[in-house]
């Protein structure tokens, strides 16, 4: 579809019209809350560590719990995952999952065609009107039975460029989630449910009290109830990890549960005290699910969760079938096996998967572990996690090879060029990997080169290495005929060589992406003395 059918579509004067009014009663404070954000980042580069907060220790210690669950999110035990794509966004709605996370953040690149597509399919979907046809010709329509949708908006640190407000890039969470509700809340109403949210990268309980107040003035301003949003909230920094139920108790009136976002939770590891040796993690592949600090991260999110009444879900494990081999395809329905088993045995109420094929395989283990039960709520335990069992990585001597560097290069120079390509989600050997674990991929670099390590083979990582390793690595990947790879190149070598770490490498990312994409007419609506620009 055309941007502008697009644009005539979702970007009416009416929807425009609330997303300046987000705009103008929130972005100063998101601001704000980032600015605080990297002064925090600065005291752990200095050697500070998170604590449980003692000024909100009686939120910590009082009884209380979050609203009811609404029906159509009772049971979660599998939810599938994907970028809001008209395609994915059928066949996972059709797919027996409980729940679909229709995703404009990790998996999705950002490009304006693909931000307004996900817009204009999910307004279709809701209104069970979405098709898509594909190059053959093959016509993917919905089933009577749907998957329960809910939308994961980018995080508070990105801005949609292209939609502008007094010469300001409005905050691209409120754009992604503003859209959506604007255009869907009453239909969803109509067909009981109700606009369903994931909030990614909080850090926290501010932040998690700027979305209460986003919701509570985006009902207001819709003749909604106070309620009607209903929200599940990522645990994947380690911040967060420190306030988890401060941010239930700031959202209790909205929140339905946590998610354990394990691959950003790493990568928050990595980014916070990537000052520090010892800090520093082992080749990626190697930091898994069974490593302490992340057991003790699962069972004080599952504990958390169910003291107050809310969901506990699991995360998405990356490996991924392959349907040309049936060898890689049974070691992953492996892995994902143990892995759901893992996490049903803890206590969760649902986890995450990220193909159709290993729904059921999640859906098996939980089923065992749920029997006829909707959810596994009065799972409680007494355990107490202490801080530094949230803190104790795992040691890294000898468990830094080559081969884990050589990984980390590829996986992230592949990626990139599938991101400015505008693929959010790729597999790369039998890998499911997306923004979160490229994320990892070039902060391990980073983590490495500036501290120098001793890889396991007794030599030292040094840019020299660096530069041999990658220039192996794309003479390996050059008969791929990659279409980005020189800018693929050139931020990974910014990203990996500066001496500044970089928070998110979509900050250094998206102006490329913005540059890439052709300048045209502007669509500009006014409201007395403000004037939204949106670029196309």
């Amino acid at each position: 579809m055309s941007e502008e059918i697009l644009r005539a579509e979702i970007l009416t004067p009416d929807a425009a019209e609330f997303l300046i009014a987000l705009h103008e009663n929130f972005d100063n404070l998101r601001r704000h809350l980032l600015i605080k954000r990297r002064s925090r980042a600065a005291e752990f580069a200095y050697g500070s560590l998170p604590h449980f907060n003692a000024d909100t220790e009686s939120v910590r210690n009082s009884e209380w719990t979050v609203a009811p669950l609404p029906r159509d999110l009772l049971d979660r035990r599998v939810e599938i995952t994907g970028p809001a794509e008209p395609k994915m966004i059928i066949n996972a709605l059709n797919s027996g999952a409980k729940v679909f996370m229709a995703d404009f953040e990790d998996s999705l690149s950002p490009t304006w065609q693909n931000i307004l597509t996900g817009q204009s399919a999910l307004k279709k979907a809701v209104r069970r009107e979405l098709t898509y046809t594909n190059e053959e010709g093959r016509v993917y329509r919905l089933n009577e039975k749907l998957a329960t949708l809910v939308v994961r908006p980018r995080g508070l640190h990105l801005e949609e460029k292209h939609f502008q407000i007094r010469g300001q890039a409005i905050s691209a969470s409120l754009f992604d989630f503003g859209l959506y509700l604007f255009h869907n809340a009453h239909e969803l109403l109509r067909r009981n449910t109700a606009p369903y949210f994931y909030l990614p990268k909080l850090e926290n309980q501010e932040e998690a009290l700027w979305w209460d107040d986003v919701f509570r003035f985006a009902q207001k301003r819709l003749a909604l109830s106070v309620g009607t949003i209903r929200a599940t909230v990522l645990i994947e920094t380690i911040a967060a990890a420190f306030e988890m139920d401060e941010i239930l108790y700031s959202l209790k009136d909205h929140v339905v549960g946590l998610n354990a976002g394990r691959w950003d939770y790493i990568f928050s590891l990595i980014k916070k005290f990537h000052t520090r040796p010892d800090f520093i993690l082992p080749d990626r592949q190697s930091v898994t699910m069974n490593e302490s600090m992340m057991g003790a991260y699962c069972r004080l999110l599952v504990q958390t969760c169910h003291k107050r009444g809310a969901h506990a879900i699991g995360g998405m494990s990356a490996f991924i079938p392959n349907r040309r081999d049936p060898e890689l395809t049974k070691n992953a329905i492996a892995k994902v096996a143990a892995d759901k088993k893992r996490e049903a045995s803890l206590g969760f109420d649902g986890t995450w998967v990220a193909h159709p094929d290993l729904i059921a395989v999640a859906e098996f283990e939980f089923d065992k572990a749920l029997g006829s039960e909707p959810h596994q709520k009065n799972y409680k335990t007494s355990y107490h996690v202490r801080e530094e069992e949230l803190l104790r990585v795992p040691p890294y001597h000898g468990r830094i090879t080559e081969e884990g560097i050589r990984s980390n290069i590829e996986v992230s120079l592949l990626y990139l060029d599938n991101w400015f390509s505008g693929m959010g989600a790729v597999g790369i050997h039998n890998l499911m990997e997306d923004v979160a674990t490229a994320e990892i991929s070039r902060s391990q670099l980073w983590q490495c080169l500036h501290h120098r390590v001793i890889l396991a083979d007794g030599r030292s990582f040094v840019p020299d290495l660096y530069h041999k390793i990658l220039n192996e690595v794309v003479h390996k990947i050059i008969p791929m005929q990659l279409l980005h790879l020189d800018k693929a190149m050139t931020l990974l070598n910014n990203l990996v060589l500066a001496s500044h770490f970089e928070e998110f490498l979509t900050l250094s990312a998206y102006p490329i992406l913005i540059s890439m994409e052709s300048k045209g007419e502007e669509y500009v609506t006014q409201r007395r003395d403000a004037v939204a620009t949106a670029r196309l």
